[in-house]
C-alpha cells in the first residue's frame, strides 16, 4: 500500500552510511521486501542489515529485535492505509467513517504483509489479538472516535461513548480483517465488505 522510498536504491558505496544518513523507510523498506521472501521467522537483524545496506549497530540503535522492526512496518502501513481510506468528501460523518472502516478492512485482508505473517509467523499477531493494543490498533481507535464524534455532532451518528463504540466498530472489523478470508473465497471478498458495512451503518444510525 506504500510507495516504496527512493532511499531503497542500493548506495554506490561499499561502505555503510553513518547511522544519522539513513533514512528509517530504507530499512523498514528492506524488511518488507525480506519478509515476502522468507517471512519473519526466517529472518534476522543481520539480514535486515545487509538488505538496507547499513551496520548492525545502525539497525540496533533503533530497534532491539526483528519483532520490533517488524512492528513498525505493520504501524506504517495501516497509517497509510487509515491516511488514504478516509476521504473528507463523504455526505456526512456517518459516511465518512464507514466507508473510511471498510476500505482500511479490505485492504488489510489482501495486504500482501498480514497475509504473509497469518502464512508463516501467525504467532507473531496473538499478542496484538489477545493481550494488548498495539500502535496501530491505538490510532485505528483515535481515528474512529474522531469520526464518530462529527457524526454526532451533525447528526447522522446515535448518540453514545464514542470511545465504546469506537471499540466495538474495531472489535468487528479486526475479525472481518483478519479472519474473513476463512469464511469467504478471495472473490467473495466483496461480499463481505458488503456486510460490514450494513452492520456499520445500521449500527451507527440514529
Amino acid at each position: 500500500m506504500s510507495q516504496r522510498s527512493s532511499e531503497s536504491e542500493p548506495e554506490t558505496s561499499a561502505r555503510p552510511a553513518p547511522a544519522n544518513a539513513i533514512g528509517e523507510e530504507r530499512i523498514l523498506d528492506a524488511a518488507y521486501e525480506l519478509l515476502l521472501a522468507i517471512g519473519m521467522r526466517r529472518m534476522t537483524m543481520a539480514d535486515i542489515a545487509r538488505h538496507a545496506e547499513v551496520s548492525r549497530a545502525t539497525l540496533y540503535r533503533r530497534w532491539p529485535n526483528v519483532q520490533a522492526v517488524v512492528a513498525a512496518l505493520m504501524t506504517r502501513e495501516w497509517t497509510t492505509a487509515l491516511v488514504s481510506a478516509f476521504q473528507p468528501d463523504a455526505a456526512d460523518g456517518r459516511s465518512r467513517l464507514v466507508e473510511g472502516v471498510v476500505e482500511v478492512v479490505a485492504q488489510t485482508r489482501v495486504h500482501p504483509l498480514m497475509r504473509k505473517i497469518i502464512e508463516l509467523d501467525p504467532e507473531f499477531l496473538t499478542p496484538y489479538l489477545l493481550e494488548r493494543r498495539g500502535s496501530s490498533t491505538v490510532a485505528h481507535l483515535k481515528l474512529v472516535e474522531e469520526g464518530i464524534k462529527l457524526g454526532q455532532a451533525d447528526g447522522s451518528i446515535r448518540s453514545g461513548d464514542p470511545v465504546w463504540l469506537a471499540r466495538q466498530i474495531i472489535l468487528v472489523s479486526l475479525a472481518s480483517a483478519v479472519s474473513g478470508p476463512v469464511m469467504a473465497a478471495k472473490d467473495e471478498y466483496p461480499k463481505l465488505d458488503d456486510e460490514l458495512r450494513d452492520m456499520l451503518t445500521k449500527y451507527l444510525t440514529p
